[in-house]
């Protein structure tokens, strides 16, 4: 007995790609694992002997905390804006779960616009242990991001509107507003700051 072939139509994804600028309102602070972190770490769950500690590098530590673009720009981790997002959900209303799936940032490094300085900061690691730590800061900075939707779920409106509140609410890399600091937030720029 031969059955007939049911033709399936599938109705089409309406991919959208939207360029944003993102714009600092108060400075950002990177910190990417440095090589020599990882090393240790994994020394240490091999376990290795451990080497008495160096001597500490300010201007070092301060270069190995910078993430890097494939052309060697300075760079933030592209998953960390959508991961503000994510979480900005809680205060726009959205599921979470539904907007991991309905947008993606098609990038693994974003570029970071604007000049660093070093800073140092007192630090509790551990088991209240103080150390200070050399990090890069971006006074004023602006990350350019691309977000590809699909616009059956979420609108462009909604998008940037979750970008905003990301920005305001839970912010983007060392002590932002989600971890009780007030570095790393930003707004989408408008399109007389775009021009700017």
């Amino acid at each position: 007995m031969a059955t007939a072939a049911t033709a399936i139509e599938l109705p089409p994804i309406q991919i959208e790609a939207i360029s944003f600028m993102l714009i600092g309102d108060s400075p950002l602070i990177v910190h990417a694992w440095s090589e020599k972190a990882k090393r240790q770490m994994l020394d240490k769950q091999m376990k290795k002997a451990t080497k008495a500690k160096e001597a500490k590098d300010p201007q070092a530590d301060y270069e190995a905390c910078f993430y890097r673009t494939a052309s060697g720009g300075y760079g933030f981790p592209a998953i960390g804006v959508k991961a503000a997002m994510i979480s900005a959900c809680r205060f726009a209303d959205l599921k979470m779960t539904l907007a991991r799936g309905a947008f993606h940032i098609d990038a693994e490094m974003l570029d970071v616009i604007g000049e660093p300085r070093p800073r140092e900061d007192m630090v509790r690691v551990g088991m209240g242990t103080a150390d200070i730590r050399y990090r890069p800061e971006f006074v004023e900075w602006r990350i350019p991001v691309t977000i590809k939707i699909n616009a059956s779920v979420i609108s462009p409106e909604q998008v940037a509107n979750l970008l905003n509140i990301a920005g305001f609410g839970v912010g983007i890399g060392e002590w932002r507003p989600e971890k009780n600091g007030q570095y790393g937030r930003f707004h989408v720029a408008s399109s007389a700051e775009v021009g700017s």
